[in-house]
């Protein structure tokens, strides 16, 4: 059975495995449901830097601005985004299926299965 805290945790671990041109991305993806109340609030403010990304004109992340978030910020983003908005999730999965580094990883695999499991219908109980 799958931890409820198992697909934050993959994602943090994936992020922290990843090159930091796809750290960017996954940021990216994981930023996109976040509001600006969240964003300055999630791992003590650590993503209040992207409060700009809010406007439609925003620029994306950069190398360094991914480099200064760590996995445990990761963490507590995934913890929140999983609560909030499970679709990104799934579009998390989707961006490092579609990279071959992303399924490199045992914890990029782990997560993939993870995911798919989480979504596949749960059979009805009719006793």
């Amino acid at each position: 059975m799958l931890q409820p805290h198992a697909i934050p945790e993959l994602v943090s671990r994936v992020y922290d495995e990843a090159p930091a041109s796809l750290q960017a991305r996954l940021l990216e993806c994981l930023l996109r449901p976040v509001g600006p109340l969240a964003l300055v609030t999630i791992a003590a403010g650590a993503f209040g830097r992207f409060l700009y990304r809010l406007q439609g004109n925003a620029m994306p992340i950069s190398l360094d601005e991914a480099a200064r978030i760590t996995s445990d910020h990761v963490l507590e983003l995934a913890r929140y985004v999983e609560q909030s908005s499970p679709a990104a999730l799934l579009q998390f999965g989707s961006m490092i299926a579609d990279r071959p580094i992303g399924l490199a990883t045992l914890s990029g695999s782990a997560l993939l299965v993870a995911l798919s499991v989480r979504k596949r219908p749960q059979p009805v109980d009719r006793r």
